[in-house]
């Protein structure tokens, strides 16, 4: 890994299949280590329930209020300064149940890719 900064560029933001705003902040070859993408839902929007292979992801909740469901936990309530902790393979998603925008971080390790992303079927 080098010294740099990663400049997060808003025009390149993007909507996934599970209607949740993607904007991939350092996801490249410089840190394999680890990816950071901030992720939006729109108010009411439940993502769809997924799992991520052989990846750990954290959510760190910045703006918004929402529900999330990992696993088997109860559905637990969250607001900005919560970090919500996935083991690889989890079963995912989370409810924005506020009026304004969920925008949280999604922090992965080693870094997201597109081929561990699982939908799973209720």
């Amino acid at each position: 890994m080098k010294a740099e900064v990663c400049k997060a560029d808003p025009s390149k933001e993007y909507v996934t299949e599970e209607r949740c705003f993607i904007l991939e902040v350092a996801n490249d070859d410089g840190d394999a280590a680890v990816s950071i993408a901030r992720a939006r839902v729109a108010p009411g929007v439940a993502t769809e329930f997924h799992k991520l292979l052989d990846i750990e992801e954290r959510y760190a909740i910045v703006a918004g209020e929402g529900v999330v469901e990992i696993g088997d936990l109860a559905p637990t309530k969250v607001v900005p300064g919560d970090v919500v902790r996935i083991p690889a393979g989890i079963r995912q998603r989370i409810t924005n149940s506020g009026t304004t925008d969920l925008v949280f971080f999604c922090v992965c390790t080693p870094r997201f890719r597109a081929e561990s992303y699982v939908l799973v079927k209720e």
